[in-house]
C-alpha cells in the first residue's frame, strides 16, 4: 500500500525516493533558514511544525496528529482516543536535564503523532531540546543504526541504554553545519532512506552554479 500523496505517486519505491529528496532539502532549510532556532523546544507545537514543515509538499496530514492507531511488529503507539491527552502530559513534563529531555523523547516516539514521519522530525525535535536547555546537540553520525533502533525498541521498558547510548554522541558543535547535515544523513539511515545526500540538496550552492551563460 501507498500512502495517499500530493505527488500522485502510486509505487512505493518512487514516493520513497522523492519523499527523501523533498523532505530532505527541507530539513537543510529549517537549518539554512533559521527557523528551527525560532521554535519552542520541547512543545508539540514545535514538533508539528517541524513534521509540517518537512513533509508539506508531499501529505496532506504534514503537522497534524494522527487519526488512525499504529503499531510496530507487536508494540502499539498510544491509541488515537488517548492522543491528544498523551501530548499534553509530555508538553508539562521537565526538560531541564539530559535524563528529563532523554525521558521526554521516549514519550513522544511512544505517542507517535503523525501517520508518517515520526522518527526523523522528532530527532530534530529532540535535538533542539538540548540545543537550547543543554547547548549540545547529538552527534547522529555516530550513533549506530541497529544500536540506536534496538535501544529504541526497548525504550518504553528501560530507556538506560538509549540515554548512555545518545550521551556518548554528545557534541557542543550546536551550529556546525557538518554536523547537523551528517546528522540528517544518518537519521534518514535509520529509517532506510539512502539515495541523497543533505550536502547535495543544500541551498548554500557554490555561486558559479546559478550564474547565466554568456
Amino acid at each position: 500500500m501507498t500512502l495517499e500523496n500530493k505527488q500522485g505517486i502510486t509505487d512505493p519505491a518512487e514516493l520513497a525516493r522523492v519523499e527523501e529528496q523533498i523532505s530532505k532539502r527541507k530539513a537543510v532549510e529549517l537549518f539554512e533558514s533559521g527557523r528551527l532556532d525560532s521554535l519552542t523546544a520541547g512543545t508539540f507545537s514545535a514538533l508539528a511544525e517541524i513534521h509540517r514543515y518537512l513533509f508539506e509538499d508531499i501529505y496532506d496530514f504534514a503537522g497534524k496528529i494522527r487519526e488512525v492507531n499504529l503499531a510496530k511488529g507487536s508494540f502499539r503507539f498510544a491509541p488515537v482516543m488517548y492522543l491528544t491527552a498523551a501530548l499534553e502530559h509530555i508538553d508539562a513534563m521537565p526538560q531541564s536535564t539530559y535524563d528529563q529531555i532523554i525521558e521526554k523523547y521516549v514519550e513522544m516516539n511512544i505517542a507517535h503523532p503523525f501517520r508518517e514521519g515520526n522518527g526523523r522530525s522528532t530527532r530534530i525535535w529532540l535535538d533542539l531540546m538540548l540545543k537550547q536547555e543543554l547547548h549540545q546537540v547529538v552527534d547522529w553520525s555516530q550513533v549506530d543504526k541497529n544500536d540506536y533502533l534496538l535501544a529504541m525498541e526497548r525504550s518504553p521498558i528501560k530507556d538506560v541504554e538509549i540515554k548512555c547510548l545518545l550521551m556518548a554522541a554528545l557534541t557542543g558543535q550546536i551550529n556546525n553545519r557538518t554536523v547537523y547535515m551528517k546528522g540528517i544523513d544518518a537519521s534518514y539511515h535509520y529509517e532506510g532512506y539512502t539515495a541523497y545526500k543533505a550536502e547535495e540538496l543544500s541551498l548554500d550552492e557554490p555561486e558559479e552554479e546559478y550564474e547565466l551563460e554568456p
